[in-house]
């Protein structure tokens, strides 16, 4: 070896060996690099990068080494046939970094593609979250005020005083609120709706009207409780579709009006009571005054006839049917023409004492027992007391009739403070009114008993004057097991001046 040429050699053997140790400290920390980042193709690239060049510097290192080997040694002729071989492998490490740089510049793009894409993704995932919360805060919000509706609503279904009701197509009860299950007796849902119809053509006519029109009009339906106690109702249904037009559920809804029908029932008695009045007053006095002759004149015969004669006889026939005559007519004026009521202050309890201290002793013959109950906290009340008397004598008389001989008569009184008014009650154990006969027995001239026993005026009578009281009279009755007569009048203590 030549002395000049060591210089030359030295650096081509510490170039070739920095350049094997710089190459592969490259591949270590692209490794490092990419280790970090899988995904980052920068780094991928890199590393590859530096495997190419690494397997570059050790090609020609190699190639260095053993061309200073051989031509050191003296085989110069050696390395001139190896050197093409070694320049190819060199042109071949150059070609591939090449390759590599170009198909990563071509997934450069794509990388920055998918890095935008990524960009758009996580914002339009950031997006989402954001309509992710802000669809749970509505949602939130629609099911607070769905579950505030659903209380509003489900209070009004509990509270309301009518009957409410989601009933399925065959009759079964799906919810009810509590005033229905007190109105029909029952203890909640479950049980069969269609059951407390009192006609079962009732039944099948609402559902004829919800198949076609879907809902049915206010109508009065007679429904029935548990214990088959019949009451009047105005109902309306409306009914629920599934697609295909089937009925799926039922909400019916009906209103008591028994007490409207009562009040409606004494509103007609009471307009009846005022037509017939005025119908009798017109007939009595034009009976009464040539009624009053024929009494008259049958009188003045009678003094001039034998007593004991047929015709004595017959003329004392004419007057006693003239004088039964005479008192129906006095009682149709009497119903008529009332006298007007003059209230002062008195005691129901002494009225009843009073009327009994006068027909206690017939009772008792006729073999009828009277019982007291009277209520001592009854307070001294306005009213006119020879009407009332009027009323409580009639109560009495029809019930020693409706008993015959041997029964039992109950008086109570009893005092409601809550609604200022005082309760009276007459109860026989008589032989009872048929129930055909029960709502008209305060008609004028209705009477259940035999032709010339009655005019059938003292309760048409009686109910009037209680009337004009303020009050009411209520009728029960059983055949065979008595009647029971209650008469209710307002407690009040002011004092009318008579006139």
């Amino acid at each position: 070896m030549n002395l000049p040429l060591f210089p030359i050699w030295l650096i081509e053997v510490v170039g070739s060996a920095l350049m094997i140790v710089l190459s592969f400290m490259c591949v270590s920390i692209a490794r490092q690099l990419r280790g970090k980042d899988p995904d980052n193709v920068v780094w991928t690239y890199l590393l590859w990068v530096s495997y190419a060049l690494a397997g570059f510097a050790i090609s020609r290192s190699a190639g260095h080494f053993l061309k200073l080997l051989l031509q050191g040694t003296g085989f110069g002729t050696v390395w001139e046939v190896i050197r093409p071989y070694s320049g190819s492998i060199n042109t071949l490490a150059f070609f591939v970094v090449a390759s590599i740089t170009l198909f990563f510049e071509r997934i450069w793009k794509i990388y920055q593609q998918i890095s935008k894409d990524r960009a758009e993704l996580r914002k339009t995932h950031g997006e989402l979250l954001f309509l992710n919360r802000e669809l749970e805060n509505l949602i939130a919000a629609r099911t607070l005020e769905l579950r505030t509706s659903e209380r509003k609503y489900r209070r009004i279904f509990e509270v309301s005083l009518d009957l409410m009701a989601v009933v399925s197509p065959e009759g079964r009860l799906l919810d009810i609120n509590p005033a229905g299950m007190q109105m029909l007796g029952v203890a909640g849902p479950g049980d069969t709706m269609s059951k407390y119809f009192q006609s079962s053509q009732d039944w099948e006519s609402l559902l004829t009207a919800l198949r076609k029109d879907g809902f049915t009009p206010d109508s009065e339906v007679q429904l029935c409780k548990h214990n088959k106690t019949t009451f009047n109702t105005i109902m309306n249904a409306a009914a629920e579709k599934d697609p295909d037009g089937n009925i799926t559920s039922i909400q019916i809804m009906a209103k008591d009006i028994s007490e409207r029908k009562a009040m409606e029932q004494q509103l007609l008695l009471a307009d009846k009571l005022a037509s017939i009045g005025q119908l009798a007053a017109g007939i009595a006095h034009e009976i009464n005054n040539p009624l009053g002759i024929i009494l008259g004149y049958t009188q003045l015969l009678l003094r001039k006839d034998e007593e004991g004669s047929q015709i004595h006889a017959d003329h004392k026939t004419i007057e006693k049917a003239a004088r039964v005559c005479k008192t129906i007519i006095s009682d149709l004026l009497s119903f008529a023409r009332s006298a007007p009521t003059r209230k002062g202050t008195g005691h129901i309890h002494d009225a009843f004492k009073e009327l009994l201290s006068v027909i206690q002793h017939q009772f008792e013959l006729d073999g009828i027992e009277v019982t007291r109950d009277f209520d001592p906290d009854l307070p001294v009340m306005a009213m006119d007391e020879g009407k009332i008397k009027q009323v409580l004598m009639n109560l009495l008389m029809n019930a020693k009739q409706a008993i015959g001989k041997k029964g039992r008569i109950d008086i109570s009184t009893r005092y409601d403070p809550e609604h200022s008014r005082a309760i009276i009650t007459v109860r026989d154990s008589g032989c009872g009114i048929e129930g055909e006969s029960l709502p008209r027995i305060f008609d004028p001239f209705f009477t259940t008993k035999p032709t010339g026993e009655g005019t059938g005026l003292g309760l048409s009578v009686s109910y009037g004057i209680v009337k004009d009281h303020g009050g009411d009279i209520l009728v029960e009755s059983e055949p065979g097991k008595g009647t029971t007569f209650t008469v209710i009048l307002p407690v009040t203590f002011e004092r009318i001046a008579k006139t």
